[in-house]
C-alpha cells in the first residue's frame, strides 16, 4: 500500500514554489488533524496532466479552464475514529463553488444518490462507511484562492515548527520565572538567569540609591556575549510605564525625568545595576531590569520605596470638599503626593485611625480604622482599611490621604517674642533665612526627626498645628501625632510659626 503524505519523508521533490508552499501547509495540516482525531488515509501530491502541476485527482477537481484540465489537490479518505473504534458518519458542509464537483475515489463505483456535478452547493453527506470524503480544494494551483486562509489557520495552530537563527530556544518547562528575584531562559542548553533582590529597598528624597541587578549563564560561558539592557518603571495606579535607561555595551541612553540622574553601574562582570541620584518624591515604585541576548530575554523586578508618612488632609472649608484632581493639587501644595493603597495599609498597620474617607492614588476612596466604633462603620465590622471603591474623579468629593517623604532640611518652631498673624508668620520665617513650613514637612519632621513641641504654630496652608512625639498630660491626647486647630482666622494673634530651612 502506498503511504500517505503524512507518512512520507519531507524530502519529496516538488517542482514549483507554489508546490513547496502547499507541501509545507499540507504537512502542517496533517499534524493538526492528527491532534483532532482524524486519520489521514492518503493526503498526497501527485502530478497532474498539465505540465507537472500538483494534482490530487482522486476526489476533487476543477472544471475545464480554457480547454485543458488544471491541477488540483484534496484531502482524501479522511476517517473520523470514535473512541469505541466503530465507524462514524459525518455531515460536512462544502464551501459553495460552482466549479467544484465530487469525484469518486480511484477504483470505486459511483454510489446511488451521489451529488450531481451541476449542483453549485454540495449539501451534506449521507451516513456511509468509515471513510468520509472531505471536499477541500487546494488553492496553490489556482492563485492561492479561497482555501488559503483555512490552511493558514491550521498552520498557526501547529506549535513547535522549527526555525534557526544560530540558537535553539526551548519552550520546555525549564525556562521559567521564579518570583520577583530570579528568572531564567534556556537556549542551546544554556540558561540565562537574571537576579534582583526580593526585599523592598527604602531610601529618602534627595538621596542616591542603587537598584541591584545581575545576570549570568548556567553553565558559564567561556567568552562574553553582547547583550542589551533595559530598565523601566512599571505602570501603577493609572500612571503609564516609563522608560528609564537602555544600554548596549558602553553606550547608554536615558529618558524623561531620569535624564542626567541615572546611569548603569557595571563595577563587576555581568552587573547591570541602576543608580538613581537625587531621588524625587515620584521616583518610588517598581522597576524592571531586562537582559536581552539575541531573541532571548529575561528580567527581574526591584521595588523602591521612599521613607515617608501618610496623613489625612481636609479642605480649609471643611469635610469632603475635594474631587480627585483637587486632592492631587492639595497634596502637592503640601510637599506630598496622594498616597497609594499600599502606603495607607502600611500606615494602618502602624496605628493610623481616621474615620473620614479620603482619595487614594488609584482614585478609590478608603479610610483606616484600628478600633471599630459606632460612628465609624459600626461595631460589627472588624478593624481594617474600609473602602468605598472607585469614585468619579470630577463629580465625587472627599478628603484625601497624602504621603510625605523624609526631609533633607530642618523643620523648627521659631522662637518669637509675641504671637503672630499668618502674614507676620510668613515674614518672620523669611527674616530667619527659611520659609514657612508645609503640612507634609511638619508630619515628616514629626515622624523621622521626633519633632516634639506643645506650641501651636502657623503653617503655609493657613492651618495651625503642633507635633507631639512624646505624649504627656498637658500636651493634648495621650497618643503621638500632629494635633490640629483647623484653619483659624488668619488675622488672629494666637499662634507662633513653624519654619522650614532646606539643606
Amino acid at each position: 500500500m502506498r503511504p500517505s503524505l503524512c507518512e512520507r519523508s519531507s524530502s519529496t521533490p516538488l517542482n514549483t514554489t507554489a508546490s513547496t508552499l502547499g507541501h509545507s501547509l499540507h504537512r502542517a495540516a496533517c499534524q493538526m488533524l492528527r491532534r483532532l482525531g482524524w486519520a489521514p488515509a492518503d493526503l498526497g501530491w501527485s502530478p497532474g496532466k498539465s505540465g507537472g502541476r500538483p494534482n490530487l485527482s482522486h476526489l476533487l477537481r476543477l472544471g475545464p479552464a480554457q480547454g485543458r484540465e488544471r491541477g488540483v489537490c484534496s484531502f482524501k479518505g479522511l476517517a473520523w475514529r470514535e473512541r469505541g473504534g466503530s465507524s462514524a458518519a459525518a455531515s460536512l458542509l462544502a464551501i459553495q463553488d460552482p466549479r467544484v464537483r465530487l469525484l469518486p475515489p480511484t477504483g470505486s463505483a459511483s454510489q446511488p444518490g451521489a451529488l450531481e456535478p451541476s449542483r453549485s452547493r454540495l449539501g451534506t453527506f449521507a451516513p456511509g462507511p468509515s471513510l468520509v470524503w472531505t471536499p477541500w480544494r487546494c488553492p496553490v494551483c489556482d492563485a492561492m484562492g479561497l482555501r488559503l486562509p483555512i490552511l493558514l489557520l491550521l498552520l498557526c495552530c501547529v506549535s513547535g515548527l522549527p526555525f534557526y537563527n544560530g540558537f535553539y530556544y526551548s519552550n520546555s518547562p525549564n525556562g521559567r520565572k521564579l518570583g520577583n528575584s530570579y528568572s531564567e531562559g534556556i537556549f542551546n542548553g544554556v540558561k540565562l538567569v537574571v537576579e534582583t533582590p526580593e526585599e523592598t529597598l527604602f531610601s529618602h528624597r534627595g538621596a542616591n540609591v542603587t537598584l541591584p541587578c545581575r545576570y549570568h549563564y548556567e553553565p558559564a560561558l567561556a567568552s562574553p556575549r553582547p547583550v542589551r539592557i533595559k530598565w523601566w518603571k512599571l505602570s501603577e495606579n493609572g500612571v503609564p510605564e516609563q522608560d528609564v535607561l537602555v544600554a548596549i555595551g558602553l553606550r547608554q541612553r536615558t529618558f524623561g525625568d531620569y535624564r542626567g540622574r541615572v546611569r548603569l553601574r557595571q563595577d563587576r562582570a555581568r552587573e547591570v545595576s541602576l543608580e538613581i541620584r537625587d531621588l524625587r518624591l515620584e521616583d518610588y515604585g517598581r522597576y524592571r531590569c531586562e537582559v536581552i541576548d539575541g531573541l532571548e530575554d529575561e528580567s527581574g523586578l526591584v521595588e523602591l520605596e521612599l521613607r515617608g508618612v501618610v496623613f489625612p488632609y481636609q479642605h480649609p472649608q471643611g469635610r469632603y470638599k475635594f474631587n480627585f484632581h483637587e486632592a492631587q493639587q492639595a497634596c502637592e501644595e503640601q510637599d506630598a503626593v496622594v498616597a497609594s493603597f499600599e502606603q495607607l495599609f502600611r500606615a494602618w498597620e502602624e496605628g493610623l485611625d481616621w474615620c473620614n474617607a479620603g482619595w487614594l492614588q488609584d482614585a478609590s476612596v478608603q479610610y483606616p480604622v484600628t478600633q471599630a466604633r459606632r460612628p465609624c462603620g459600626g461595631l460589627g465590622l472588624a478593624p481594617g482599611v474600609r473602602s468605598y471603591g472607585p469614585r468619579h474623579r470630577r463629580l465625587h468629593r472627599y478628603d484625601v490621604f497624602c504621603f510625605a517623604v523624609a526631609l533633607r532640611g530642618q523643620v523648627y518652631y521659631l522662637e518669637h517674642p509675641e504671637k503672630l498673624t499668618l502674614a507676620e508668620a510668613r515674614e518672620a520665617c523669611r527674616e530667619d533665612g527659611a520659609q514657612i513650613a508645609k503640612v507634609g514637612q511638619l508630619f515628616a519632621a514629626w515622624k523621622f526627626r521626633d519633632l516634639d513641641r506643645c506650641d501651636a504654630g502657623w503653617l503655609a496652608d493657613g492651618s495651625a498645628r503642633y507635633p507631639v512625639a512624646h505624649p504627656r498630660s498637658n500636651c493634648g491626647a495621650l497618643e503621638p501625632g500632629v494635633r490640629s486647630f483647623g484653619f483659624p482666622d488668619p488675622h488672629s494673634r494666637q499662634y507662633g510659626v513653624y519654619c522650614y530651612r532646606p539643606r
